[in-house]
């Protein structure tokens, strides 16, 4: 039973019902089809696998996030003179002439040239920005039947759409700081992997990161080149208002930050606790970061780590505003724009 049709290049308002496309030789046109029962969004895995079965949910789900107003916009050359939408195609082809003038869902999103259909794609979507310590490329491989490099390069790309764009905001009120080091235990190493990774005793074959939390809002987290007092008080006064209170352990580098904010110090080789003054809301950051790089991953390069990085930070941050469907939903928003090839991710041509 057919509800209403929209115009040239718009979308319907309504997200939770299934859509089905006629195609016009002068206008596209979407069509709502009500059936017996409307099919809600997904707010599990499961009920996620059934849904974007249907590769029309798939788009539609996408669509309406991708273009909110419900103006379909070319990828191309942002023109809304968008029309005939080829429903078997699941194609758009932008009004304008200029090349690659037809596109689909996926141009311009992280997706973009990707033979892997979009229900393969929203279902590990769907597991990296829900599993709490992560999902390997080999489980991803096997769920959703592509090989592990397929499965790696997808994860890859989904970490992307999932930083956190600051736009220059600051965090404040109070703040704890700390720093950790990533990187394997030599005991765990094969003896030829051990003489190329391990070259000098404590740290110095780890990749240093620093985080900082903001107490009841958001954590950022980077990967620094050195624990040195240049190095980390720069990156306090980047991402920290003036003025907050700031929480350290006893590190030296931290000695200074006092003349503008007002900075306390627990020393650890005392105590871990000292009022409100502690780092325990960024030990449990570490605890869960080296929990999914150590069980699930595995080994990380280093190269690779402000990826990881994201992903953590991305399920911490919304870990309590959010439940998995508002999670996965946040993700997909953030898809358009990101685009990374596997040369760039390798170093090595495709």
């Amino acid at each position: 039973q057919v509800r209403g049709a929209h115009a040239q290049g718009e979308l319907p308002k309504e997200k939770n019902n299934g859509i089905k496309y006629l195609d016009s030789p002068s206008v596209f046109c979407y069509i709502l089809v009500m059936e017996n029962t409307l099919k809600p969004e997904p707010t599990s895995l499961q009920e996620a696998i059934v849904y974007f079965s249907n590769p029309d949910n798939c788009i539609d789900y996408i669509a309406i996030r991708r273009w909110e107003n419900g103006k379909v916009i070319c990828p191309g050359c942002g023109s809304e003179k968008v029309s005939a939408f080829n429903a078997k195609r699941r194609t758009w082809k932008c009004g304008s002439h200029h090349p690659k003038r037809e596109f689909s869902i996926k141009v311009g999103t992280i997706y973009e040239d990707s033979p892997i259909p979009l229900d393969k794609w929203l279902t590990a979507t769907w597991m990296l920005t829900n599993c709490k310590n992560g999902v390997s490329s080999y489980e991803i491989a096997k769920d959703v039947r592509v090989t592990q490099k397929s499965a790696w390069f997808m994860l890859q790309r989904i970490r992307l759409a999932m930083q956190d764009d600051f736009f220059g905001s600051k965090l404040g009120g109070e703040v704890e700081v700390d720093e950790t080091f990533i990187g394997g235990k030599a005991r765990n190493m094969h003896l030829s992997e051990r003489k190329r990774r391990i070259t000098g005793t404590g740290t110095k074959d780890k990749t240093a990161v620093m985080g900082i939390l903001e107490r009841g809002g958001k954590i950022r987290a980077a990967v620094v080149p050195s624990r040195r007092k240049t190095v980390l008080q720069e990156e306090v006064r980047k991402h920290v208002t003036a003025g907050a209170a700031l929480y350290s352990d006893a590190l030296m580098s931290y000695d200074g930050l006092a003349t503008d904010y007002a900075h306390q110090v627990v020393d650890h080789a005392t105590q871990y606790v000292d009022g409100r003054v502690h780092t325990n809301g960024l030990e449990n950051f570490w605890s869960l970061l080296k929990r999914g790089i150590s069980g699930t991953y595995v080994s990380v390069e280093p190269f690779h780590l402000h990826r990881y990085l994201d992903e953590q930070m991305f399920r911490f941050n919304n870990r309590k505003e959010l439940d998995d469907a508002g999670r996965f939903d946040l993700a997909v928003r953030q898809i358009v724009g990101k685009r990374i090839t596997f040369a760039q991710l390798t170093g090595k041509p495709n």
